[in-house]
């Protein structure tokens, strides 16, 4: 997505309960930031962010570039894997992985060393032989597959990957060393891995069981990283990449939401983006909203004088993002009210958390053959506001601030509506089944 100028670096993308047909993914923490900067997303191994972030980009693009790397192992079509492709739902080897960290960090090296042009012949095979030399091809302006500063920025954020945060295996980490590495662990923990790169070395280390049997504990952080260390502390120490300049631009980027800084973003960093990350839209989330004299409620011109009205920049997530996102974030802000006398014209208030869409639900039973209660639960993006709730147009109950609702539903076709104080409306759909 760097690459084809679709993000920036810190684009802060959607870590929420997430739910696409039948596929849910979680976070291996089982947590959600609500929303979180695409590198951050990447180094901390977020699996939702990037389910979410593949569904955006296209699976069978996606498929396309795993193919163009080269992984053998990759036979079946897109549509075989998934979106689950994205989190390891297809086998590799470490051979295969290792030649393509090694293409992509040769990339960035040979596109300095040559004035900014790329090998045809880059992602080629690497030799088991010292003497024998590899054919990169010819040199052409044109990229190979990544163009160096989309590689170069990836790798920045490879450097961030699992710092430490409270974990005692971190004895062993050398923060002095400069090495984009990233850590695997399969399903069922039958093997672990770790790859790392630094200018001139790409190490690779695979953990596990020949036959595969999975082994709990058995995890690329605190097995196969460990080990990737150890080989990186005896080979010749080496230097960070150069940054390819030429692929660089130095933009004002907004601080909080890591896109393109719009007119209203109180605070800029002038950081370095891939050229065609000169594409990407500016930031959507901050908004010019209206308060009044005591800058407690916002107004507009149906109920205050506009005159005396105060015009300030608001950061505004999504209201399920930030739910999730002021648990993490306490500086985050939500929106004032508005005053009681005025006609709100807010948008998307409120959403679902669960249902995210309309589902088919199993209810069981308890030992007592008593049918367990389903909750429906919703963020609102207006605090200590009373939502309503109703069943198939049943009057089911209200709830303030948190907004839970237990229910047994009988079995079959329900919609679940709610409304605000301001008379925003959500319905969703369900079923129950046996």
């Amino acid at each position: 997505m760097l690459d084809a100028g679709e993000i920036l670096p810190n684009t802060l993308v959607a870590d929420v309960p997430t739910q696409i047909a039948n596929y849910n993914p979680k976070n291996f923490n089982l947590e959600y930031d609500g929303a979180v900067p695409a590198s951050r997303a990447l180094s901390r191994s977020l699996n939702v962010p990037a389910v979410r972030m593949l569904q955006q980009f296209g699976l069978d693009r996606f498929h396309h570039y795993v193919k163009e790397l080269g992984l053998r192992d990759i036979k079946y079509n897109a549509n075989h894997y998934g979106l689950s492709l994205i989190l390891g739902g297809a086998e590799s080897n470490l051979w295969d992985l290792c030649k393509s960290y090694a293409a992509m960090s040769s990339t960035i090296n040979h596109y300095n060393e040559t004035n900014g042009q790329y090998y045809d012949n880059e992602f080629v095979n690497p030799t088991f032989l010292a003497s024998e030399k590899v054919n990169f091809g010819k040199l052409s302006t044109e990229k190979t597959i990544f163009d160096a500063g989309s590689i170069y920025l990836t790798y920045q954020s490879l450097k961030e990957v699992n710092r430490p945060e409270g974990d005692e295996n971190w004895q062993f980490f050398d923060s002095s060393k400069e090495i984009a590495w990233k850590t695997g662990t399969s399903f069922g923990f039958r093997d672990a891995w770790a790859i790392g790169s630094t200018k001139d070395y790409v190490v690779g280390v695979w953990v596990g069981n020949a036959d595969g049997e999975g082994r709990p504990g058995l995890v690329g952080l605190s097995t196969a990283a460990p080990i990737l260390f150890d080989v990186f502390d005896v080979l010749p120490k080496s230097r960070w990449f150069n940054k390819p300049f030429d692929e660089l631009e130095k933009i004002p980027v907004c601080a909080k939401s890591g896109y393109r800084a719009s007119d209203i973003c109180e605070t800029k960093d002038s950081v370095f983006v891939q050229r065609m990350g000169l594409r990407t839209k500016a930031c959507p989330f901050h908004l010019w909203i209206h308060l009044d004299e005591n800058e407690q409620h916002q107004v507009n011109s149906s109920c205050y004088p506009i005159d005396k009205m105060k015009h300030t920049s608001w950061f505004v997530l999504p209201p399920l993002q930030a739910f999730y996102y002021q648990r993490k974030n306490p500086t985050y802000q939500t929106l004032p009210s508005f005053r009681n006398s005025c006609m709100s014209n807010e948008n998307r208030a409120l959403d679902f958390i669960y249902p995210k869409e309309s589902v088919k639900v199993f209810l069981p039973k308890d030992f007592n053959e008593k049918t367990n209660e389903l909750v429906f639960k919703l963020a609102h993006a207006t605090p200590n506001i009373k939502v309503f709730w109703y069943i198939d147009a049943n009057y089911v109950g209200t709830t303030q601030t948190f907004h839970e609702m237990a229910v047994r539903p009988k079995k079959g076709k329900h919609i679940i509506t709610v409304i605000d104080e301001l008379g925003n409306e959500l319905k969703r759909f369900i079923e129950i089944t046996d």
